[in-house]
């Protein structure tokens, strides 16, 4: 009898194994398909935003028919639409209308940018270029003189600047631009390139910093797309990783990742030195005031020697033009009063509307953008001071009497503090 149960039992025993085998393989063919499925998921996703937000083809394409007809010209179209010598490399873009590429052009290496579609609206929080809502390259028109044409610069200089004194200087510096092909005049198609690239505040600071060190350089340009410098490191810290594995890491984790991945604290301390000349650049300048309205480390980079060179200028705005734009415009609190991130506006509670009146001023933003960024790993004899100075810079204030001079002040301190123990080392 106990032989026949033990022989039961090992007949038995196969059976079980099989249908654990079985419940195995179902279960791993499961969870591959699913991993499947959802990694095929990401990947259409992902593809979906890319043709999305890619769409240099479509740019080109705009230009190099407007070049070929005869609408247009530049410096850069014979290269982009002829010769074949200027390339769209690495898309960049964030956002479908802002067209953002690595180009590499004969032996140079730039970033190319261009806008692609109409906007039918501004919205305050993000445009402040109302661009493209009639034809495109429309103005000038033919028969307009070089005159007219310096009238109509002057004129779209003065609704931005603001009353400048030497703002007929910033028109000839404009018009010396436009001339492309440097035959020593305007012609119609390259004042309507000139004109259209005129509405972007990127282009327009570029040329009015051309010679400053912190601004990355004009290459050229073709209808409203143009070539700037290419930065070598295009974040103040951090690393580049794949797509698909930024997916997969926490935000928190992420951002110790960045602070792990930084320059030795002098090459931070000199990064920080060419942020805050920036600032001096666009602090009351000598065609106005601009205002950082995204002041996040993406923007920011820098080259191979550790000097600071802005990345993205699009969202750095003349105040006085916001100003005009913002004003008596509708809202309930402050919130409702802002452009880009940063560039917030009071909003009169009693009357409902915007005022002009700024709330916090460019270098107390990036001073709270470069708190973290200096403090950490920051010399222990200076660590103090250096705190206390950023926390007096972040408590800066537009409205405060005799902002100018403490602005001028605690700018120059803290570039001093930070000047001051490094100027003996290698970086410099």
């Amino acid at each position: 009898m106990a032989r026949r149960l033990f022989a039961g039992a090992w007949l038995r025993k196969p059976y079980y194994s099989q249908v654990r085998f079985s419940y195995m393989r179902m279960k791993y063919l499961f969870f591959s398909w699913l991993g499947v499925f959802i990694g095929s998921w990401i990947i259409y996703v992902q593809y979906s935003s890319y043709t999305e937000l890619c769409r240099g083809h479509d740019c080109k394409k705009t230009i190099c028919d407007k070049y070929k007809s005869g609408v247009i010209d530049g410096s850069a179209c014979s290269s982009l639409c002829t010769r074949q010598t200027l390339y769209f490399g690495k898309c960049l873009s964030t956002k479908p209308n802002n067209q953002m590429y690595v180009g590499a052009w004969g032996n140079l290496q730039g970033v190319i940018k261009c806008q692609t579609e109409e906007m039918a609206h501004v919205d305050l929080r993000t445009e402040l270029e109302p661009r493209k809502a009639t034809v495109l390259f429309d103005k000038p028109t033919r028969g307009t003189t070089v005159q007219k044409f310096k009238e109509m610069v002057y004129g779209l200089f003065k609704a931005k600047l603001g009353e400048q004194g030497n703002l007929p200087e910033l028109v000839n510096l404009i018009l010396s631009v436009a001339d492309g092909n440097k035959d020593g005049r305007v012609s119609l198609p390259e004042a309507k390139s000139a004109w259209a690239l005129l509405q972007l505040n990127e282009f327009l600071l570029m040329v009015i910093l051309q010679d400053k060190e912190h601004t990355p350089k004009l290459l050229g340009f073709c209808g409203d797309l143009y070539v700037m410098e290419k930065v070598e490191y295009t974040s103040l810290f951090g690393i580049s990783l794949p797509w698909i594995v930024e997916l997969f890491i926490p935000s928190g984790f992420r951002r110790t990742l960045d602070h792990w991945f930084t320059p030795s604290w002098p090459r931070k301390a000199k990064i920080a030195i060419g942020l805050l000349e920036f600032v001096e650049d666009i602090f009351h300048g000598p065609y106005g005031n601009f205002l950082m309205c995204d002041t996040s480390a993406k923007n920011l980079g820098y080259n191979d020697k550790y000097d600071l060179k802005m990345v993205d200028m699009r969202k750095i705005v003349p105040e006085t033009n916001l100003k005009e734009r913002i004003k008596d415009r509708h809202c309930e609190s402050d919130l409702d009063c802002v452009y880009g991130s940063d560039c917030r506006m009071v909003c009169d509670q009693s009357k409902m509307k915007c005022t002009t009146e700024i709330i916090q001023p460019n270098l107390a933003k990036v001073c709270q953008m470069l708190k973290d960024y200096l403090l950490r790993g920051a010399p222990v004899e200076i660590h103090e001071e250096l705190e206390k100075q950023l926390y007096s810079c972040i408590a800066l204030k537009v409205s405060a009497h005799q902002m100018e001079m403490e602005h001028s002040l605690i700018l120059n301190n803290l570039k001093t503090l930070l000047w001051k123990k490094i100027s003996h080392t290698n970086d410099s």
